[in-house]
Order: structure tokens, then sequence, then C-alpha cells
């Protein structure tokens, strides 16, 4: 039987990364029947990810907001989830920069720990990543049957201004995902949605209109926009012997203030 994890549940070298939220307290006795891991953007910090899963106030659900493992260089604020540091051809930091050490590390906090030794189902188990945390969502998701040898699916990903990893395998995935990304100088290129959907079964694209650059929601028209992807996959004890995929009753803040990636 799942229950909410605490920091002593995880590996003492990961435990200081992550900052956990519990759900809103209800009546019911049941654990919780939902995960959501919140992955910052590169050269961001965990603590603005964390006051946003509060604000959202998910039903049944823990969320986990997640640090990056690496500091920046040069004394530079913030911290990415890259295997190095590299530059763009414009001179800006590159967020596709490899995801080997950071794919162990939510090994370690989702197979290990959340699947294998709390006992949560991976179709309860959420992503919700920024530019570079979204790219290690998907290309976590594309890696699932590979790592685990089962032809499964997560709860879904959430990728804001962050495309598919080159480095990302190309089988096909089963995990929903939704894909938001500004009208215009977005990291979401047509590209990449061609490419996303060569991969994954199911993605709806979000373009956010008057955007000149990938940023977290603003308003509530835009949270909402996340909020209908989670309704319709979070799981629910509501009126059943256990947990099962139902819409779920969610309410949408429009005044969440959360970090954006370096942008240079």
């Amino acid at each position: 039987m799942s229950r909410i994890p605490t920091n002593a549940d995880f590996p003492p070298a990961i435990s200081p990364l992550l900052t956990i939220i519990p759900p809103p307290p209800t009546p019911s006795s049941h654990p919780p029947a939902n995960v959501l891991l919140l992955l910052h953007g590169l050269g961001d910090k965990s603590e603005p990810f964390a006051n946003l899963a509060t604000a959202l106030r998910l039903p049944e659900t823990v969320c986990i907001s997640v640090r990056a493992p690496s500091p920046l260089p040069l004394g530079l604020p913030g911290f990415h989830w890259g295997d190095d540091i590299f530059l763009s051809p414009s001179g800006a930091l590159d967020h596709d920069a490899g995801f080997t050490k950071s794919i162990l590390l939510l090994q370690q906090i989702v197979e290990d720990t959340l699947v294998t030794a709390l006992g949560y189902p991976r179709r309860g188990i959420f992503f919700l990543g920024f530019g570079q945390g979204g790219m290690l969502a998907l290309e976590f998701a594309t890696r699932l049957r590979i790592n685990t040898g089962q032809d499964d699916e997560c709860g879904g990903v959430i990728s804001i201004g962050g495309p598919l990893p080159y480095s990302a395998p190309s089988q096909v995935v089963k995990t929903p995902v939704l894909l938001i990304g500004s009208e215009k100088g977005s990291l979401v290129s047509i590209e990449s949605e061609k490419r996303i959907k060569n991969v994954f079964n199911s993605v709806r694209v979000v373009r956010w209109r008057g955007r000149n650059k990938d940023s977290m929601m603003q308003n509530r028209e835009e949270m909402s926009d996340l909020m209908e992807f989670l309704a319709r996959r979070l799981r629910s004890w509501a009126g059943t012997g256990g947990p099962s995929a139902q819409e779920v009753e969610l309410g949408a803040s429009s005044s969440i203030q959360v970090g954006n990636d370096m942008r240079q």
C-alpha cells in the first residue's frame, strides 16, 4: 500500500534535492493516488516549483519538487540537469546537454523508491517540467520500457518550453504528453513537434499567444491548459474500491509565480 513518501525513504545523496509537498487534507484515510514530480529549468532551483505545487492543491496527489544535481559553473546561481555545460552557436547555454546522470537520478526516485519501495503504480506518476526540466521528463518517459523491461506508461508529462532531446530513443511511448510553447521564439519548434508526435502516442501541443519566449503560465487561461490535462489523467479513490482514472475537479490559480530558466 502506497503512502506519503518522506525524505528518509530516498537515498542519502538524493534526499537533500527533494522538497515533498503532501496532498491537501481530506476526510479520507486513503493514501495519495498520484505523485507529481516538478523539474525546474536551466539555471533555476527547486523552491519556486515547490511553491507552485503548494498553490496547485492537486487532490490525492503528493508533489515532489526536485532540484537539479549540478550547480552552474563560474559561480553562476542556479542548477542544471545536463551531463555537461555546452554553448549553442548563439553563445547561450545549450539545453540539450545530455541527461544520463539525471535519468539515473529520476530512476532512483521513481523506480527504486516510489514504485518498488512504496508501491506507487507508474500510471499514477506525473511530471511537470520547464525548459531543460521538461526535456528530462520527456526523455525519462521514452526510456521507461528500456529501463524497466515492461510496456508500461506514466500518468503523463507536461513540458513547458522543453522539446524532446535528440538523445531520446525513438520507440513508441504510451505516456501522454502536453507540450506547451510560446507563440514565437520557443524551443518547441515545428520540427520538434513532429519529432515528439512520432514517438509519443498521445500529444497535445498548445501555443500560448502573445508570448515571444517560453515562460511559465501567467494567467488563469494558461493554467487551465495544465489543469484540463491533469483532470483527465489523475487517479482518484472517490467512489471506487481503489484508485482509478477518472476526471478530478481541480481549481486554477491565476497568481502563481515561478522561476524561468536561463534564456540569453
